[in-house]
């Protein structure tokens, strides 16, 4: 069974717990397994704020690690564009672990792009934010570092449709890959 690191700013949520079990519920009902941030209890003797903070860091490091693949909710958090930061490090930690990353879009539609979504307006020199910053134009809803990262992105509302979506190119991955014991060896 694959597992699957979720990602996501729902561990910020009041029902976080729940969230939690709605996303592995999801994955089980498509053949995969959920690996949520949340699984961990940090341990009882660690008291200190930077001990906690460093557990929690650890343990998601770990999670990604045992993953197969991750599944990363890069809704807007905090702004009206940009995804949770924690969300993105562990897109960028995934990637270059090799391992498929999965981007969940519901609060954006396909062909939306960043300048969409970024209050912005077009100059002569390019469009630029109120802050007088570039806004890029690389035709993807996010920045281009975490957009390339991707294997596939599901804009789906719902996450049960969204990890289904994934389930679904994962198995169509998998179905495709040449068998091993039929690829010829020059010797």
């Amino acid at each position: 069974m694959k597992k699957i690191y979720l990602a996501g700013p729902g561990v910020f949520r009041a029902d976080c717990a729940a969230w939690g079990e709605r996303l592995k519920a999801a994955c089980s009902a498509n053949g995969l397994e959920g690996l949520y941030p949340l699984d961990g209890e940090i341990p009882a003797g660690l008291t200190e704020v930077a001990e906690k903070r460093f557990w929690i860091f650890a343990n998601n490091c770990a999670l990604i690690r045992q993953a197969d693949a991750v599944f990363a909710d890069l809704r807007a958090f905090r702004s009206t564009s940009e995804p949770d930061s924690g969300t993105a490090f562990e897109v960028g930690f995934a990637h270059a672990l090799s391992k498929p990353v999965w981007l969940w879009l519901p609060d954006c539609e396909a062909g939306i792009e960043l300048r969409q979504r970024v209050p912005c307006r077009q100059t002569p020199a390019g469009w630029i934010d109120a802050d007088g910053m570039n806004v890029e134009d690389f035709a993807a809803p996010l920045n281009l570092m975490l957009w390339e990262a991707a294997a596939g992105v599901s804009y789906q509302n719902e996450p049960e449709a969204a990890l289904h979506e994934m389930a679904q190119q994962l198995l169509a991955d998998l179905t495709n890959r040449p068998d091993p014991t039929l690829v010829s060896r020059e010797t």
